[in-house]
């Protein structure tokens, strides 16, 4: 199986989050091969629900870094907490915080930089809590032949804690379920919405979130988890039939994107609700922020 060049460059050229622009200097000793990437990335990230495993302690302003959204600011603070070159082994304190998006993205934007066809995919991990489905974020790349998932997030550490029986690097498709995936199951009474979700936020109004913020990452705007715009909604009640048919048509484009790519293009360009919008509402701090 080939890859369609014209989805091959789309996913190969950096786009607005993932980008290094200024700053691509300091990746001049990134790896270009899959496991080098992978602990590439994790020498450079902290993830912010993980550091008490690590024995860490973090403060308010500290857990306030997984706001960031380009890989380009992320390399700004990497350089604030340690000048040195990104390859140096870094402490946890002089590593970035971030969460599962923030190590999907920039694992993207370094395949890219090597030439590797690759997105970052929002939908559930099942290997976190038996029975349930967590929010969480993966990168999808091409390995020559197929599209395959990879976990960056998850280090040695933590495939110990979890009792892992696959390798990261290679990702089931039964283990990590793409929004589009999980919403249909769930609306054909496949699976309870209410095992999707985490913490006490779960449903389907959650997972129709996961869908649209998965439909804006294949088309290259990777946001935050907690990132709302357009036809989102805060509970089940607020999925009225319209937006209930519009999520539907989005799951179903994003379950095999490069079948329905013209149509996955077309409809985030030119539909304004769907597009992520110069300014969202960050559900965690609480306020609209410009998208830069």
């Amino acid at each position: 199986m080939t890859l369609d060049p014209q989805i091959a460059a789309f996913y190969t050229r950096p786009a607005r989050m993932t980008d290094p622009s200024g700053l691509d200097a300091l990746l001049k000793d990134a790896p270009s091969d899959i496991p080098g990437i992978v602990a590439y990335v994790q020498n450079l990230l902290l993830h912010v629900h993980w550091a008490p495993a690590y024995r860490m302690r973090l403060t308010d302003a500290r857990k306030d870094e997984t706001n960031l959204r380009p890989v380009a600011e992320m390399l700004e603070l990497l350089q604030r907490h340690d000048g040195r070159p990104l390859a140096f082994v870094r402490t946890l304190y002089q590593r970035m915080v971030g969460n599962c998006r923030h190590f999907s993205v920039f694992a993207v934007a370094l395949l890219r930089r090597a030439g590797i066809a690759a997105r970052a995919r929002c939908g559930f991990g099942a290997y976190f809590r038996e029975g349930s489905f967590e929010d969480h974020w993966v990168v999808e790349y091409w390995n020559g032949a197929a599209w395959q998932l990879l976990d960056a997030q998850i280090d040695a550490a933590q495939r110990a804690i979890l009792r892992l029986e696959f390798d990261p690097l290679d990702v089931p498709r039964d283990k990590f379920i793409v929004a589009g995936d999980a919403w249909m199951s769930c609306r054909e009474g496949r699976t309870d919405p209410q095992t999707y979700g985490i913490f006490d936020m779960r449903g389907l109004w959650f997972i129709a979130g996961n869908v649209l913020r998965d439909f804006a990452s294949l088309n290259n705007m990777e946001m935050l988890p907690w990132d709302v715009w357009g036809p989102m909604t805060a509970n089940d009640s607020e999925l009225v039939p319209d937006k209930i048919a519009l999520f539907d048509r989005l799951a179903l484009l994003t379950l095999d994107p490069d079948k329905g790519f013209a149509e996955l293009r077309a409809l985030y360009e030119d539909e304004g609700a769907l597009r992520v919008p110069h300014e969202v509402f960050n559900a965690s701090r609480q306020r609209r922020e410009e998208i830069r």
